[in-house]
């Protein structure tokens, strides 16, 4: 006794540590999985901050570079027109080509090196020559005199131009911005720009005063939607040093910017795919594990079946034989009779239970081998139900046939087809508490054949109507406690139908019933 108690703790805490390994181990690639799938996210996040932050550099590089060139261009503008008294615009398609400067400048260098010949007798005899037109003899005098001259030169040039942008700017400030900036001009000068610093997406631009309202729009045909979102709108104040009633600002939208920046990430997509294969497998591998576990407890709770079941007809005829081998027990005609039938009966029982086990290797194969042959459901039905009335009024039961199909011929297996109505008889019988009334009926429908098995028994609940059919489960019996098996009928019940190119239904009610029904088809839809 106590050994089996010592065995009994030991067997609990395995199990136990079991299940304790199985969640520690959930746990573990749960956190793994979730820290993994963090670290992802913020990587993805900062790379797309810091591709943003880049391309906001560069357009806000590029804005600030546009306007200073604006501006370079209106004060250049006006001192030409100022300081020459022509139009700039006019002298600035009247300005030389490169090409043409290169050759006057060629001419030039020519002609100082003509002049700068020297004979060989004044190389060889230098001499030094101070002027004095200005009345000074000595260097030291000249050169004070040179400086002095330069800076009243450059006083009054100073002067001139202080002067020059002092109307420059008077003027300005009464000058509407249309006035001021030359829009085809910018609209070069800012796409040069954005190249120049890397910005190559399509852009429409707008100038805006202080209170938002439109002055000038870019007529670009983007082909994008323009979304003005609070970080795709750039902006950028036109004569940024002035401070001027009339204000107006540089507004700039990307509208690709966001495909920009996931298009800038797609070296990321692969990893983020991975996290995903990884989430899948690690949910796959969670769920065949649970699987795993109920299947083993399933298998642990048939094996303790299989034992109880095992146990009760080898006790009966190791009882029987010990009868038999004692001196002390009549051997009468009527005590060995009695004693053969014991023994008889166990042995049967013992041999249907190993016929049961035996039906497990139906599946692990792939198909089992049927042989199939024409027959009449019908007929056969009859003497299913006839062998087994005895069992139902013995319990006060009835059973009540109504084959009303007409083409009742199909290709079955008659040795497994029997054991499937019988297996379903024998359910309906074992889980019932009271008196069973059991129905069969046949008829048909569209060239099948339909076979319906429904009894008054216990029922079933619907959590364990979705899974009747599966390997080793059992049904929770309720107030029955003397319902014994291992859990295979059904799923048994289920391969042979399947393999006959039929389905199983099954309907049912807590306290009211279970309806089983069977479609095969006949021997003309067979053959189709």
């Amino acid at each position: 006794m106590l050994l089996w108690v010592n065995n009994y703790f030991l067997c609990k805490f395995a199990e136990i540590m079991k299940k304790t390994t199985i969640w520690i181990l959930i746990i573990s690639m749960l956190l793994t999985l979730v820290g993994l799938i963090v670290i992802q996210a913020r990587y993805v996040r900062s790379n797309a901050e810091m591709i943003e932050s880049q391309f906001n550099d560069n357009v806000q590089r590029s804005l600030f570079q546009t306007v200073s060139l604006v501006e370079e261009n209106e004060a250049l503008e006006y001192l030409s027109q100022t300081l020459e008294g022509t139009d700039y615009r006019i002298n600035k398609n009247k300005l030389l080509s490169i090409e043409a400067q290169n050759a006057s400048l060629k001419n030039d260098l020519d002609s100082m090196t003509e002049n700068l010949k020297l004979t060989s007798e004044q190389i060889n005899r230098p001499t030094i020559r101070l002027s004095t037109r200005h009345g000074k003899a000595t260097i030291e005098e000249t050169s004070r005199y040179l400086q002095d001259k330069f800076q009243q030169n450059f006083s009054r040039s100073k002067t001139i131009l202080d002067q020059a942008v002092f109307r420059w700017i008077k003027a300005t400030d009464k000058k509407e911005i249309s006035e001021r900036v030359n829009f085809d001009d910018l609209d070069g000068i800012l796409e040069k720009v954005l190249v120049n610093n890397g910005v190559l997406l399509p852009f429409y631009y707008s100038i805006v005063d202080k209170q938002g309202k439109v002055i000038y729009k870019c007529h670009k045909d983007i082909h994008q939607d323009v979304v003005n979102t609070k970080n795709n709108v750039y902006t950028q104040k036109l004569f940024p040093l002035e401070d001027s009633n009339r204000a107006a600002y540089l507004q700039v939208i990307f509208p690709t910017k966001q495909n920009y920046i996931l298009n800038s990430m797609n070296l990321l997509f692969p990893s983020i795919a991975l996290v995903l294969v990884i989430l899948c497998v690690f949910i796959v591998a969670i769920v065949i594990i649970f699987r795993q576990k109920q299947l083993n407890n399933i298998k642990n709770d048939f094996v303790n079946n299989m034992t109880h079941e095992f146990k009760t007809p080898i006790s009966t005829i190791s009882l029987a034989s010990q009868m038999l081998q004692d001196p002390s027990v009549g051997k009468t005609p009527e005590t060995l009779k009695q004693i053969s039938n014991v023994i008889r009966d166990e042995t049967k029982r013992l041999s249907f239970q190993v016929e049961k086990v035996l039906q497990m290797a139906i599946f692990e194969r792939e198909k089992s081998t049927l042989k199939l042959n024409e027959i009449k459901i019908n007929s056969l039905i009859k003497d299913i139900t006839n062998n087994f009335s005895l069992k139902v009024t013995s319990k006060g039961g009835k059973i009540t046939t109504t084959l009303d199909a007409l083409h009742d011929v199909a290709l079955i297996d008659e040795v497994h087809f029997t054991n499937v109505i019988f297996n379903l008889m024998d359910n309906a019988l074992k889980y019932c508490d009271k008196p069973l009334l059991l129905t069969v009926e046949t008829w048909n429908e569209k060239e099948n054949l339909f076979i319906s098995i429904e009894d008054n028994g216990i029922g079933i609940i619907k959590d364990d109507l979705k899974r009747i059919f599966e390997k080793f489960y059992r049904v929770s019996t309720g107030n029955l406690h003397n319902v014994k098996g291992f859990g295979l009928g059904l799923a048994y019940v289920k391969k042979i139908i399947s393999e006959h190119r039929g389905t199983i239904k099954v309907e049912s009610e807590v306290n009211i019933g279970t309806k089983f029904t069977i479609i095969i088809p006949t021997l003309k839809n067979y053959e189709l």
